[in-house]
């Protein structure tokens, strides 16, 4: 058995199956769906061609990788559902903010394979950043898998601390946030200037983008590109003195420490 069942059909969960269609790793008659909104069923279904499954635990028995794709105060309701169809040949992949990996064993009852994903936004354009963790039953060889599934919308990283979740929620998870402010400035600074509107949002948007471009596919230090930008006695540097004023990068530094601080909260339970 080659298949693989997504239960919950929200953005998240299309992203995934957009990309794991578009990369070859699954056909579509190899990806099945469940989700109580039966209007976003019929879309995903019409639009990817992917099967329905009648109930939580058939999506789980015909499937060998079980995306919970749920929200998290779902998932006790979820995992009841399908715990008698967790062998222990299936792999069980949660992108349920804030849900440890032992919480879910302490469900089913038994030695399982799961992995808990944080997923950012970003997937939704096949450009996401993927950090996972798996418990200690997956094999190497499920966690070579499980990498190829997240890369297919982006990016996918593994670590062995599952603590390391957190900070990756405050930087990766919650960064589309901040870059989407820092986009809205730009074009704002650019408007008090006099540049129209639309022409300033594209401008943020596309020199954040192509930024962002350089640096991964040069590998290098952010503060390589920055320096390039910087002549002595310019325009940049008279900028970048303002940013500095204003706490800029501190202020991003919080942001990150402070969503961190949340998502530990959320983790142990702290609605």
């Amino acid at each position: 058995m080659n298949k693989i069942g997504f239960i919950g059909a929200g953005n998240m969960a299309e992203a995934l199956i957009k990309g794991l269609i578009q990369s070859g790793l699954f056909k579509a008659s190899q990806i099945l769906i469940r989700d109580i909104a039966k209007k976003r069923v019929g879309h995903i279904k019409s639009t990817y061609k992917v099967k329905v499954a009648t109930d939580n635990k058939q999506l789980a028995d015909e499937s060998d990788l079980i995306v919970l794709a749920v929200k998290p105060n779902h998932v006790s309701k979820v995992v009841g559902e399908i715990e008698e169809s967790i062998t222990s040949k299936k792999v069980l992949i949660s992108i349920a903010a804030g849900i440890q990996t032992s919480s879910i064993s302490k469900l089913l009852k038994k030695k399982s394979k799961i992995v808990r994903v944080m997923p950012n936004t970003p997937a939704l354009v096949l450009a996401g950043s993927s950090v996972f963790h798996c418990n200690e039953n997956v094999t190497s060889r499920e966690k070579k898998r499980v990498t190829k599934i997240l890369e297919s919308v982006g990016i996918a990283l593994m670590v062995e601390d599952e603590g390391l979740l957190d900070p990756v929620t405050g930087l990766s998870g919650s960064g589309p946030a901040y870059v989407s402010i820092f986009i809205e400035s730009l074009a704002d600074g650019g408007v008090k200037m006099g540049l129209p509107r639309d022409m300033a949002h594209k401008l943020a948007a596309q020199t954040v983008y192509g930024t962002a471009k350089m640096i991964i596919e040069a590998d290098a230090h952010p503060a390589q590109f920055k320096d390039k930008v910087s002549s002595p006695g310019g325009t940049t540097i008279e900028g970048i003195h303002n940013l500095e004023k204003g706490g800029f990068r501190s202020s991003t530094i919080s942001a990150v420490e402070a969503a961190t601080k949340r998502s530990k909260e959320l983790s142990k339970g702290d609605k």
